[in-house]
């Protein structure tokens, strides 16, 4: 039997007990009182953008993607990124969130934004967002604020509340590029 390795697929309802487990491990019982947390608890994420990464059948690493209003930005918050820890600094993670932009960006998102650490999600095209440009339901660091516009004069749009975009999720697969398939397979080494 070959051994396919690492698999990149689209978040589903069955991958939502080990997501959580995933996201305690990585972020411990504080997770939930963090302001992007709060917009999550707005309205669910978007699963036809949201993704998981599968060693072996197994769910190693997830992001997910929340539609969000950002001042007068349709757009996307970026989070939780989690992987599990044996699993950390092999790219996974950079994987996932360029799977997600570029799944976001063909749906027509405007932006993904984040909260994080500039130097890992800048390398990743993330840019600065403007200070105290966006008003979160609680309290951020300013510096870690991140954005990938993904159309013209965000920067510019982006000023005033950030929340819960309803939209309905698209079921169905895509392509990130022509040819190219969301799922990804990696042979072991």
């Amino acid at each position: 039997m070959k051994n396919f390795g690492l698999v990149y697929l689209t978040e589903d309802a069955s991958h939502d007990a080990v997501i959580e487990l995933i996201n305690e491990e990585a972020f411990g019982p504080g997770r939930h009182t963090r302001a992007a947390a709060r917009i999550r608890e707005q309205g669910p994420h978007d699963r036809s953008l949201s993704y998981v990464a599968i060693d072996n059948g197994e769910v190693i690493a997830s992001v997910r993607m929340t539609p969000v209003m950002a001042g007068g930005v349709k757009g996307h918050l970026l989070g939780p990124l989690a992987v599990r820890p044996s699993y950390k600094n092999k790219g996974i993670g950079r994987e996932l969130v360029r799977i997600a932009i570029e799944s976001a960006r063909r749906k027509g998102s405007e932006g993904v934004i984040l909260i994080g650490d500039p130097p890992y999600y800048m390398p990743l095209g993330f840019e600065k967002v403007a200070y105290k440009a966006l008003e979160f339901p609680g309290p951020v660091d300013p510096n870690r604020v991140l954005v990938v516009p993904l159309a013209d004069d965000v920067h510019g749009r982006l000023k005033g509340v950030i929340a819960w975009r309803d939209c309905k999720a698209v079921v169905g697969e895509t392509s990130l590029a022509e040819g190219e398939p969301i799922a990804k397979v990696y042979a072991s080494a």
